[in-house]
């Protein structure tokens, strides 16, 4: 009889699996409205809810430099209908920049599928003299002080990739964290801050339409979608680069027929012409990587950039 017991016990959760989904799943982005995580992850998921059938619901949770909404992860069931965003900073950055983070990346989460790569954007305020680089390094240390760097948060690759710039260019500029870059952007365009780091997705258009000035890109490559401006370390900067990622994730042990499923899905819905032609004009660069891969990327870039915080020395503001 207990025999038997555990072969219907087998087929009933065979069943369910089969059946995912069959109601919403809930998705939480732990960062503010209109960032960069909340802007590309709309996309996706819009895509995936008419592919799989049912509404997928965005829920904002900031806070905390991403453990507010990766926590609400961490606790939620593992039946596939809790589901999140992962970035750079919650599953690697927070390790080295945190005293204690409240949560175990490989034990207490499922590592779905890195979905994006993006670059940051060097802008400042239209008000502001300098259009290079090397004009706004010489500001800076004229004026030791008084510029001040606006960031999405605490940890992110806007903060981290301002203090690393400041690190290498021995200039002292004042760090302001937001609780997103939406307000970060708008103080920018307003002129109560001067200087930001942020993802191109988010702070692209603002530049295409002249209500900031970018000088400078982050990455390795110039952006396509803004030939004319120069990377960092093109610009004057040797050496300097920092990209940004991120991918869907869920509590610790989701079945592997739901996580195989969500995998699917997000490939399929990154094979569509539509999607891509979206994240391209976002210069943004499409992964959809497997969960071993994801886990190794998580591996390989949390050193990384634990020598990033101890050589910039980024503190929680």
């Amino acid at each position: 009889m207990t025999r038997w017991f555990f072969v219907l016990v087998f087929f009933l959760l065979q069943s369910a699996a089969a059946a995912y989904p069959d109601k919403p799943i809930r998705f939480v982005i732990p960062s503010a409205p209109g960032g960069s995580p909340d802007v590309l992850m709309r996309i996706l998921l819009a895509e995936m809810s008419k592919q799989m059938g049912v509404a997928i619901v965005i829920e904002n949770k900031p806070g905390a430099s991403f453990v507010l909404g990766t926590m609400d992860i961490v606790r939620a069931p593992a039946d596939g209908y809790t589901l999140g965003y992962g970035n750079i900073v919650s599953l690697a950055v927070n390790r080295s920049l945190l005293d204690k983070v409240p949560y175990d990346v490989e034990r207490e989460l499922t590592l779905i599928s890195n979905c994006v790569r993006v670059y940051n954007m060097l802008a400042v305020n239209n008000s502001l003299p300098m259009r290079t680089v090397p004009e706004l390094i010489a500001h800076a240390k004229r004026n030791p002080g008084q510029l001040v760097m606006a960031s999405a948060g605490n940890g992110t690759t806007g903060h981290l990739g301002g203090e690393l710039f400041k690190a290498m260019t021995g200039t002292f500029i004042l760090h302001v964290p937001y609780r997103g870059s939406a307000q970060a952007i708008n103080d920018l365009i307003g002129g109560q801050v001067q200087v930001m780091f942020d993802n191109v997705p988010s702070i692209g258009p603002h530049v295409k339409a002249g209500r900031v000035r970018g000088i400078a890109v982050s990455g390795p490559r110039r952006s396509p979608v803004f030939p004319e401006i120069p990377t960092v370390a093109e610009a004057g900067v040797p050496g300097y680069e920092t990209i940004a990622w991120g991918g869907v994730i869920g509590p610790a042990n989701l079945p592997k027929e739901i996580v195989a499923r969500l995998l699917t899905e997000i490939r399929t819905a990154y094979a569509s012409p539509a999607v891509q032609k979206r994240y391209r004009n976002l210069d943004t660069e499409i992964d959809g990587g497997t969960p071993e891969q994801f886990l190794a990327l998580v591996r390989s870039e949390t050193p990384k950039w634990a020598v990033v915080v101890k050589r910039s020395g980024a503190k929680v503001d």
